[in-house]
């Protein structure tokens, strides 16, 4: 492959960013121009950056190869933005592993590592949740990402983090319907007996609520799991509704109390169905 040329310094487009790579991404045209939905992808990729850089440092002070998991990869523009701007200059063995259940954009993605020389990129046409038990991945990873994985795809990214013994995990969750479903499946029983009920008693606020109280449960199964946690914004609500990022770090901090408030939300709420996706013993 030619050398890929290095961006211009501009405030859209970071320092060392290859313009072949943004060009073969469509993020760039022809002409290196960059539309409104390209900045905006764009913007929202380098900002998720921002959190996972340092992680990727920390990692790196061990003085060891990073791996790093990709899931619900879809065109691996994260994947292969960290590549360019993080992993081509680590002169050691760390690679990033992209999972994407469409064979087409895995096809396609495979082209242009090869077209770029990204000899640390590997792109494995699997669910989130086959990806847990194959053999094509190694047996522990550093990070793993799952950026709008959609609904219970999110959780099994969790479990394979858990899995995996992942010391970071970064997810941008979306579209969450499974606890939304129960939750408006057992609506009529819930508002006999609780006045929390009225919470979710309108279709809107069950989808709304049902989505909060997911990545709320999320979030306690991780603490109970002995990671450190932390919710914030991808970016401006003005750009994506699915806008939730969660972070989280291994610290092995105490797993007691998360679990047992883990516990007592499914039983107030009447999701013990779904104990198993989010119990802290599932691993």
């Amino acid at each position: 492959m030619k050398n890929a040329k290095a961006a211009p310094l501009n405030s859209d487009i970071r320092p060392g960013q290859s313009i072949e790579l943004l060009k073969h991404l469509h993020i760039l045209t022809r002409d290196g121009a960059l539309n409104q939905d390209s900045r905006r992808k764009l913007k929202q990729i380098y900002h998720l950056y921002q959190f996972i850089e340092p992680l990727l440092k920390t990692v790196k002070e061990d003085n060891k190869s990073i791996t790093l998991v990709d899931h619900g990869a879809g065109k691996s523009y994260l994947g292969f933005i960290l590549y360019d701007l993080f992993f081509k200059s680590l002169e050691d063995k760390s690679q990033i592993f992209s999972i994407e259940n469409r064979s087409e954009l895995v096809t396609q993605a495979q082209r242009l590592a090869e077209h770029l020389q990204f000899k640390g990129m590997h792109f494995l046409n699997l669910s989130v949740a086959e990806s847990i038990t194959s053999s094509a991945l190694p047996a522990a990873v550093d990070m793993v990402t799952a950026l709008h994985a959609c609904n219970t795809a999110s959780d099994d990214a969790i479990h394979f983090a858990l899995r995996k013994q992942a010391k970071h995990l970064i997810i941008v969750p979306c579209c969450q319907s499974e606890v939304a479903a129960v939750l408006r499946a057992a609506k009529a029983k819930a508002l006999g007996k609780t006045p929390l009920a009225e919470i979710w008693r309108h279709s809107l606020h069950t989808r709304e609520f049902g989505s909060h109280l997911t990545n709320v449960l999320r979030c306690l199964q991780l603490q109970a799991h002995g990671y450190q946690v932390t919710v914030t914004e991808l970016v401006g609500w003005e750009h994506s509704l699915k806008n939730e990022l969660i972070i989280a770090s291994y610290k092995d901090l105490p797993r007691h109390y998360p679990a047992e408030r883990l516990k007592q939300l499914l039983q107030e709420f009447e999701l013990e169905q779904l104990q198993e996706r989010f119990s802290p013993s599932l691993i």
